[in-house]
């Protein structure tokens, strides 16, 4: 985990967002066909609207995540689906219990 990468996505309040609302998919977004919210993620179409944004800050916004290792992208089609990280986030938290 690069600690500089992820702290610098978590400096901005809607990469905080949808990091928490790829937490509970199934809360946060609509059901989507053919692909698993929870197992595969959730279509960069689905986070833009939430947002509100255009698809090119969405992207941005989700190329950071990435960056830092805090979301998983999977291709699938001319669609990308991104969901958390669960192992990134698990390292991010053991850091922040007992080093900061």
């Amino acid at each position: 985990m690069n600690q500089l990468e992820v702290f610098k996505a978590l400096a901005n309040e809607s990469r905080l967002q949808i990091l928490f609302w790829l937490k509970e998919p199934k809360r946060y977004f609509t059901h989507q066909e053919p692909v698993d919210m929870v197992e595969v993620g959730v279509c960069v179409g689905q986070i833009q609207l939430k947002l509100g944004v255009t698809q090119s800050t969405a992207s941005q916004y989700l190329s950071v995540l990435q960056k830092a290792d805090l979301v998983i992208a999977t291709r699938i089609g001319k669609w990308t689906y991104y969901r958390r990280n669960e192992k990134t986030i698990a390292e991010l938290a053991k850091l922040v219990e007992t080093k900061l």
